[in-house]
């Protein structure tokens, strides 16, 4: 779970034009482009042996700062990035996790989609070359203290195809796209979050104001 908020979480980019490489793949997959949705099927291998668990959902990117992230099967799971606040449901749980949506936080691999503009403040940036039929692109954080060795984006000719990252365990994450579809109208709560009744709810909840009684 921490790993894939994570993912969510690192920071965001922008490309330079160049002949048919990976940045400017993304460069034309993301031109033009306000809000994105799709579908991902991720699989984590561990390591000493563990067998790779996979799962599947539904995403939702909205620019420059929300993202809706859902996994559907084998179990549910919810990650809503508003803007402020980032809520992670877990309905087995009955537990809701919120912290606040950091400049850092709110800046992921996917959000290059919405956002081109921090990449080569924010990452140490190389061509990867091909493989797997992919133009590939590595992103190595330049932060102090990161939380993943690097986030490799492979690209085919209509744009974002996988998304692989390693973390400090050695953990692999590889995730699939498929069904993009762009500038899309989202309804007006697809980056909206409110705690199911008799959830357990832990974080930096928002603070509520009230306004004074007028006499």
């Amino acid at each position: 779970m921490k790993r894939l908020l994570a993912l969510l979480l690192i920071a965001s980019t922008a490309f330079a034009h160049a002949a048919d490489t990976a940045r400017s793949r993304l460069d034309a997959f993301a031109g033009g482009l306000h809000s994105l949705t799709g579908r991902f099927t991720q699989t984590l291998t561990g390591g000493e042996g563990e067998p790779p668990k996979t799962s599947a959902g539904v995403l939702a990117l909205e620019a420059p700062r929300q993202f809706r992230w859902e996994t559907q099967t084998p179990y549910r799971q919810l990650i809503v990035a508003d803007g402020s606040r980032v809520w992670l449901y877990d309905p087995e749980l009955e537990q809701v996790t919120v912290r606040v949506q950091s400049s850092e936080e709110a800046h992921s691999p996917l959000t290059v989609l919405t956002d081109l503009k921090q990449i080569d403040r924010e990452f140490k940036v190389s061509e990867e070359g091909a493989r797997d039929g992919l133009l590939w692109l590595r992103l190595t954080s330049t932060a102090r203290d990161p939380q993943f060795e690097y986030a490799d984006l492979g690209f085919d000719a209509q744009g974002l195809a996988r998304m692989q990252f390693r973390d400090a365990l050695g953990a692999l994450t590889d995730i699939r796209f498929s069904d993009w579809r762009r500038n899309v109208p989202l309804p007006p709560d697809t980056f909206t979050f409110t705690p199911p009744p008799g959830v357990d709810v832990i974080g930096d909840l928002p603070v509520i104001t009230t306004q004074p009684l007028s006499h």
